[in-house]
């Protein structure tokens, strides 16, 4: 299969971003990659703004207690606590909405793909909105930056410090679940550090906490200040030399490059391409733009193998529809439900390792509600759903017959749903003038899939409207975009 100069430029907006914009359409046969990916780079360059929509009652009522032990005891009464968990599991809801249309709106595509990225590798479950805007605005702003410094701030997070336990860590007393993430998740991966190496970092991060507002407290008379062996370094160590040392492994390189591979490039790792890609990663000490530029810039990226093999998670789905098709989206909670249905809920990964990827975005149920998405956005059809039948997924229920059920960072939703959706198709239209109508069933193809083999116009030529030149440009985008083919870039 020859790739053609569109399918790299398309290849290189789903991987360094969400996909190509109605927008594009025109310039993919013949822009080269070399000038796209000069203005993603320096549209992801800019520093973002802070996203914050916690609701001004509850920065009220929060932002002027001291610490958590405070709040637990006095500070608030009973009623204000069940308020505040309430507006701040809605607050979380809108936090998610808020960062898909950055993702959706952005020109700083890499930057929020990127973002979306670390979402994932340091997960974190967290039910306070302050600590959950701080998490992701750490995130978002050293994106492209440097990872160490990522590192060390996620790792002061109030958000990573209270879903790992580091508040109860504490000398005499150590807590390890922190130190053992940071090795295993975080750093250098399973297998690369001892037991030991655990317990004398615990003992390095005892004393780092943080309070309600998010931030970063070191609680002196907690820490242990006695000397620590981690890795076959000895000294008198705290949390961020333990970050340094764990830094200094060339492993950490080797470990995180391998993830941002299978990310970005192909579930199945070269692992030639791998170790250049990890020594020269290690040698910029740790310039993750440095080696995004590495990865976007080789001839190997744009290798058949590549293109279209990567299985679009949930969140990458519901974002590239809505590039391609720009949409107003009248009830636009809806799509956290759908997050939840598909198995990727911004801001409620499954644990701390994040969400897994790869072919476990599909099974049976899933595949045929992303098949149906499509259609449901445009003949505005409603949906019944019901959650993935395990104890994670369910949360215990196993028999619902509600004409509601209750879903885990969704709340209450209704069997029935809709996406109640108005695409403006003018932009998407328009770029389909000059070509000839026995020509625009490849034109269209060629530009709203990915994959090697393509979808054979007899297998839906049927269900085109072909009423007008209008209808049937519309139909037959909604319909390659209901075939399994689609669900990869």
């Amino acid at each position: 299969m020859t790739v053609t100069n569109q399918q790299k430029n398309q290849h290189l907006l789903w991987r360094a971003g969400f996909g190509p914009m109605a927008e594009d359409i025109s310039q993919l046969p013949n822009a080269s990659q070399k000038s796209y990916l000069k203005v993603i780079m320096k549209a992801s360059s800019k520093s973002p703004e802070y996203i914050d929509v916690a609701n001004n009652m509850l920065k009220g009522l929060v932002m002027g207690v001291g610490d958590v032990a405070r709040l637990q005891k006095n500070e608030l009464s009973e009623e204000q606590k069940k308020q505040v968990r309430k507006q701040s599991q809605e607050d979380i809801k809108n936090l998610n909405l808020a960062w898909l249309n950055e993702m959706v709106n952005s020109d700083a595509q890499l930057r929020e793909k990127m973002s979306l990225f670390w979402h994932g590798h340091f997960a974190s479950h967290n039910l306070n909105i302050f600590y959950q805007q701080l998490l992701l605005d750490i995130i978002r702003r050293n994106a492209l930056g440097n990872f160490g410094d990522l590192l060390h701030e996620v790792s002061k997070s109030a958000a990573m410090i209270n879903f790992l336990n580091n508040n109860q860590n504490k000398k005499d007393h150590p807590n390890e679940n922190f130190a053992r993430e940071v090795m295993e998740l975080f750093t250098m991966g399973r297998g690369n550090y001892s037991e030991k190496d655990v317990k004398e970092a615990a003992r390095a991060f005892t004393g780092w906490g943080a309070n309600l507002q998010g931030e970063f407290v070191f609680r002196k008379q907690q820490h242990d200040t006695g000397v620590k062996t981690v890795l076959g370094k000895t000294g008198n160590f705290d949390g961020d030399d333990v970050l340094d040392i764990l830094l200094e492994q060339k492993q950490t390189a080797a470990f995180i490059t391998k993830k941002i591979y299978r990310f970005f490039v192909n579930d199945t790792v070269d692992e030639s391409k791998l170790s250049w890609l990890a020594s020269r990663f290690y040698q910029s000490h740790y310039d993750i733009k440095s080696l995004m530029e590495d990865i976007f810039t080789s001839e190997w990226f744009y290798d058949t193998n590549n293109i279209g093999s990567h299985i679009k998670s949930p969140v990458e789905l519901i974002v590239g529809i809505r590039r391609m098709l720009p949409m107003q989206i009248e009830n636009e909670e809806v799509q956290l439900l759908v997050q939840r249905l598909l198995g990727q809920l911004l801001f409620y990964p499954p644990n701390v390792a994040g969400w897994p990827g790869g072919t476990n975005w599909i099974d049976s149920s899933t595949l045929m509600f992303r098949l149906r998405i499509p259609q449901i956005i445009y003949a505005s059809d409603e949906f019944s759903m019901r959650p993935k039948d395990d104890d994670d997924q369910m949360m215990g229920m196993k028999d619902i017959s509600e004409e509601k059920i209750k879903l885990k960072g969704v709340g209450k939703v209704k069997v029935g749903q809709a996406i109640r959706a108005q695409i403006n198709w003018d932009t998407y239209l328009k770029k389909f003038d000059g070509v000839a109508d026995d020509k625009l069933s490849a034109a269209i193809s060629g530009i709203v899939l990915q994959s090697k083999s393509g979808v054979s116009e007899n297998t839906f030529s049927k269900y085109i409207d072909s009423g007008s030149r209008e209808n049937r440009i519309k139909s037959t985008t909604i319909q390659l975009m209901s075939t399994p083919e689609y669900q990869l870039c």
